[in-house]
């Protein structure tokens, strides 16, 4: 007789209602795989905002106008380079990316919706900073927009698993479940409610 040592007692991967699992690495790796590109720009933006390098290359636009933008007055607001900031933002997208199984969505919403909020005003403050480059500066910066495109970009698939922890948070309160210890990933609650 053979003994099983592995045997979940949930194997409900898909959301409720939905056709498929937004919590998949299928899903998932595209976007830590992006956030990854995304950081490696910001670190060498930053590199040049912190005066690590004395020049940034830019294949479109020209060095000059991705140092007006990288030099500007929004870019320099706070004491910390925003360039850097964003790579902050970008690795938190990347580390909360892969953490968790294909079932976070229900067995760890804490951390997907701290993946969503790392994912979501990133794309939103580089939006911001995309469109204020042309109207405040008369400038543009390559590396700048190709990072405003990969935050934006990564939004609707963390929003779509961010959804699907939601509505299973909604679905353990209409069951008359601790939503505080659901969210924190309690086993029995996730076992119990699909």
């Amino acid at each position: 007789m053979e003994t099983s040592y592995y045997a979940p007692t949930d194997t409900t991967t898909v959301p409720s209602g939905w056709t498929y699992n937004p919590s998949t690495w299928r899903e998932r790796i595209p976007l830590v795989v992006v956030a990854t590109i995304g950081l490696l720009i910001a670190l060498y933006l930053s590199a040049y905002q912190l005066r690590m390098l004395d020049t940034v290359w830019d294949p479109f636009f020209g060095s000059a106008s991705s140092e007006s933008i990288l030099d500007s007055p929004i870019a320099t607001i706070l004491p910390v380079p925003d360039a850097l900031l964003g790579a902050f933002g970008y690795l938190l997208d990347a580390v909360t990316g892969v953490i968790g199984s294909t079932r976070r969505w229900k067995t760890m919403p804490w951390m997907v919706i701290l993946f969503g909020f790392a994912v979501g005003p990133l794309g939103i403050t580089s939006l911001f900073l995309v469109i204020a480059q042309p109207v405040f500066f008369d400038a543009w910066c390559t590396l700048c927009l190709t990072s405003a495109l990969i935050s934006t970009v990564m939004i609707g698939p963390a929003m779509d698993e961010v959804l699907a922890s939601l509505q299973y948070m909604q679905r353990v309160k209409r069951s008359g479940y601790s939503t505080w210890k659901a969210f924190w990933g309690d086993k029995a609650i996730s076992s119990t409610v699909v």
